[in-house]
């Protein structure tokens, strides 16, 4: 039943999203909102990062030593100059790696 569950709603929120995409014509959108919505990436992504970053599992600040700090501000710095999103990411894994396996 627990299973049955999870499927229902994976397939009923899949559904609700994917209406919104499919239904959704380009050119009913004005300009002003289509300016706005090309914001909204770059909005979300560092709401999601981060927590993950400065908070530990109970939810307080986590030390400025701590190796998660280090990698996203290597990360920062190379996203900075190299406007790549696969060499940021591969940059603050690695540097997080580094830190935490190597020293």
């Amino acid at each position: 039943m627990t299973w049955l569950t999870i499927i229902i709603s994976g397939i009923v929120t899949y559904f609700s999203r994917m209406a919104m995409v499919c239904l959704i014509n380009r050119e009913m959108l004005g300009p002003k909102v289509k300016q706005v919505l090309n914001y909204v990436p770059a909005a979300v992504f560092p709401a999601i990062i981060f927590p993950g970053v400065f908070f530990n599992d109970f939810g307080t600040l986590v030390a400025i030593s701590d190796p998660k700090i280090y990698g996203a501000v290597v990360a920062l710095v190379v996203g900075f100059y190299s406007k790549s999103i696969i060499a940021t990411i591969l940059s603050g894994l690695l540097s997080y790696w580094f830190i935490i396996f190597l020293l």
